[in-house]
């Protein structure tokens, strides 16, 4: 069994284990494993208990149509000028040191990885497309919360997407959450039972991984505890 695809038997190997996997075999994730998973998820910590998560999974057809319809819209020029909510400034807007790590990120996936040029526009836009595909997962799945409030409930939304992440990992299946389907979020809207009163939060591709696809080698790299940590105690100042 290739090391993409080693359950981890710990919340802390699954925690170094888990990564966000851009290419998936086709084989079938059970309906009761998928079931399992999100029962471990809905555990995860909400305000006051307000649990104000959705799970729209899509398999099969289903997830075939919904993939179709998106990427009609994203090869017609649809995508949306503003998102239901705002996920991120313009690549103009962003503040030090976020802006480098993005910028390195994308140098490791598309030049590094994938062999594409900064130039390359067609290459680029070639495999974000993939992105309206799950990755070639087997499952889809699109996360939903209440409007109201809007704020707290993306927190609770964050907090169940990481559990079913690490669940996934754990599981010895692969992740990976997918912000871009807001950019499409009416065509979502036209093809899932959404109600008017939830937020489209991002995309998930669940699945095997493929080991031996190139960009499962993509790694990135996190920040030392020093970096984004301060400590007190009780000596005086």
């Amino acid at each position: 069994m290739d090391e993409l695809t080693m359950p981890a038997p710990t919340v802390e190997e699954a925690l170094l284990d888990r990564r966000s996997v851009r290419a998936f075999l086709s084989k079938a994730v059970p309906r009761a494993e998928i079931d399992r998973l999100l029962a471990l998820a809905a555990r995860s910590a909400s305000n006051a208990n307000t649990q104000p998560w959705h799970v729209h999974v899509l398999t099969g057809a289903a997830k075939r149509r919904l993939s179709a319809a998106v990427l009609r819209a994203h090869d017609d020029g649809e995508r949306v000028a503003q998102t239901e909510y705002p996920y991120q400034p313009r690549p103009d807007e962003w503040a030090e040191p976020y802006s480098s790590r993005r910028r390195r990120f994308g140098e490791g996936l598309y030049r590094d990885t994938l062999g594409f040029a900064p130039e390359d526009t067609a290459g680029r836009l070639s495999h974000h497309r993939r992105n309206y595909e799950f990755f070639g997962a087997p499952v889809g799945i699109i996360l939903t919360v209440s409007r109201r409030p809007l704020a707290g409930a993306l927190v609770d939304a964050g907090l169940f997407l990481q559990a079913l992440m690490l669940a996934a990992r754990g599981a010895g299946l692969d992740t990976c959450s997918q912000a871009s389907f807001i950019d499409f979020y009416p065509v979502l809207r036209e093809h899932l039972r959404i109600p008017d009163d939830h937020i489209i939060v991002c995309g998930l591709a669940l699945g095997h991984a493929d080991p031996g696809h190139q960009l499962n080698r993509h790694r990135t790299p996190r920040e030392p505890v020093s970096s984004f940590s301060t400590f007190y105690d009780d000596e005086p100042a």
